[in-house]
């Protein structure tokens, strides 16, 4: 068990600086595609390149902060939501990391989620509907499960994705929206930039399936396994993972780029028992039925 928790580790910072180099690649085309069509010249590859440049460096060190941003996340009062903390920190302490910050989502529907770049910058964020339909001991299981995806560095790379899936919508926007100047070059070059929001309008969806897909839905499965060995009891999360099962209201707050990030699919397409391809999480059937055959 151990050797293959390194593994997955490593395996896991290794697939977020291919994230990173790959799609730094990607902006360097559109932006060559964007200075060569308005001649913007040197002036213009120097301006992309900053950009990209930032953009990496605000993806790495704000990844987390957008996530919780993008959900409505906000602190978590320690007073008010005193039990949440003891919770996050006795299962901190269990882990072996240090307590995460703690948010607060307000959602009626139940969900929870994990971000930051490492465990000494990690936060929990959970819906308030989590709050009122968990006991206790369930929601240690569903903290347990997002301490594991900590632990086991997946954040970084679930949150970086979730970044450049919001991307490449943007850059869909951009195509559509960009105005030129007045030189009849730019005008005519809208012909071609229209082209390419059409086709990033068709294939954008695709790619941010794609995106959340390289996010080994057996992640689930680990974090489910190794969160019930923190805590010494599957059935926690078994049965907080039923009680979502039979709720049927999708979250307010969610978004397509940041689905995956979540404990369960805040769109309920992990209610079927069949799910498609690109979908972000297992079946929740499946994963219930497996943690009940867990021995620990």
């Amino acid at each position: 068990m151990a050797n293959t928790l390194y593994d997955l580790i490593s395996a896991n910072k290794r697939k977020t600086w291919l994230f990173i180099i790959v799609f730094s690649l990607l902006l360097g085309l559109v932006g060559y595609i964007i200075v060569n069509l308005f001649d913007w010249g040197t002036v213009g590859y120097l301006f992309w390149a900053v950009f990209i440049i930032f953009y990496n460096l605000i993806t790495y060190y704000y990844s987390d902060k957008i996530a919780l941003a993008s959900a409505g996340a906000k602190p978590a009062d320690p007073n008010e939501f005193r039990v949440l903390h003891n919770v996050v920190e006795e299962v901190a302490i269990a882990a072996g990391i240090p307590k995460p910050k703690v948010y607060i989502i307000n959602d009626p529907a139940p969900n929870a989620f994990a971000t930051g770049r490492s465990p000494n910058n990690a936060s929990i964020a959970v819906t308030t509907g989590m709050l009122l339909l968990a006991d206790r001991r369930e929601l240690q299981g569903v903290v347990a499960h997002e301490i594991s995806h900590i632990r086991n560095y997946d954040i970084l790379l679930m949150t970086i994705a979730a970044v450049m899936g919001g991307l490449i919508i943007l850059l869909r926007d951009f195509f559509f929206f960009f105005r030129p100047g007045r030189r009849d070059n730019d005008r005519d070059n809208m012909g071609i930039l229209y082209l390419i929001g059409i086709i990033l309008a068709i294939i954008s969806p695709l790619l941010v399936a794609l995106i959340r897909a390289a996010i080994s839905r057996q992640r689930e499965y680990l974090a489910d396994a190794s969160g019930s060995m923190i805590i010494r009891d599957p059935e926690a999360l078994a049965s907080a993972l039923e009680k979502l099962l039979h709720f049927q209201k999708n979250m307010m707050s969610a978004s397509d780029a940041t689905a995956h990030l979540f404990i369960a699919s805040p769109f309920g397409q992990d209610r079927t028992s069949v799910t498609s391809l690109f979908a972000t999480h297992p079946p929740l059937e499946d994963r219930i039925r497996r943690l009940r055959s867990l021995v620990v």
